[in-house]
């Protein structure tokens, strides 16, 4: 059985220029839910991708649906793949690469291995997965879903989602909490330069800076 529903609403665009300035890792500082498991990670290194979730689950051995909705996503979109716990079979290789690059979208995010990474590699496209499996997927009409609840590296992903995906890992977002959660993260980095300068210039010291210096002396004198 298939269920296709309709593509979300984008994240606005502004919303998403202001996440593209963020750095998971700083999100990490203060968020705890939203991160896929550090497993999935970046097969293209220093890549930051922001965009839509367009979300998509297939099971074990079939990959028909997910070479249907390569010809439906739109540029900005992000497509999350669950799949629904299978960690043998890539779904996504060179082929799909191609095409869903030609739809503009700005990457893939894989819930197990790919394939075809000199192929990807090749195409300039962000992707992020689990790692590697030479044993693919086939079209075999099994079903799934298109654009409903999925989990992904056990973090849930809505369709219309905002998803932020960088060398740390990829953060998920509901649309709503965009601006709130950049802003708050832009000003964090904007501090941590300023204090990581006055530690390079020797004006001081890092643990005075964060507190743990005076935690430590506080602990040594109650002793």
């Amino acid at each position: 059985m298939y269920t296709l529903r309709d593509m979300p609403d984008q994240v606005p665009a502004e919303d998403l220029e202001l996440l593209s300035g963020v750095e998971t890792a700083t999100v990490g500082h203060w968020r705890l839910f939203g991160f896929m498991n550090r497993a999935i990670q970046p097969l293209l290194p220093g890549r930051r991708v922001v965009g839509t979730a367009v979300t998509l689950a297939i099971a074990g051995p079939d990959s028909t649906l997910l070479h249907h909705v390569a010809g439906l996503l739109r540029p900005g979109d992000i497509l999350v793949v669950d799949r629904l716990g299978d960690d043998k079979y890539a779904c996504w290789g060179g082929g799909v690469t191609v095409a869903v690059k030609a739809s503009g979208a700005t990457a893939g995010i894989v819930d197990g291995p790919c394939t075809d990474l000199a192929e990807i590699v090749d195409s300039d496209f962000p992707m992020w997965a689990r790692g590697l499996s030479p044993i693919t997927t086939r079209i075999y009409d099994l079903g799934g879903g298109m654009n409903i609840p999925v989990s992904c590296g056990g973090a849930v992903v809505m369709p219309g989602d905002a998803i932020l995906a960088d060398e740390s890992g990829v953060l998920v977002l509901p649309r709503g909490e965009v601006r709130e959660v950049a802003e708050k993260a832009l000003a964090m980095q904007e501090r941590g330069k300023q204090r990581e300068a006055s530690v390079r210039d020797g004006a001081s010291k890092l643990g005075d800076l964060s507190g743990a210096s005076a935690k430590v002396q506080a602990r040594l004198a109650a002793n």
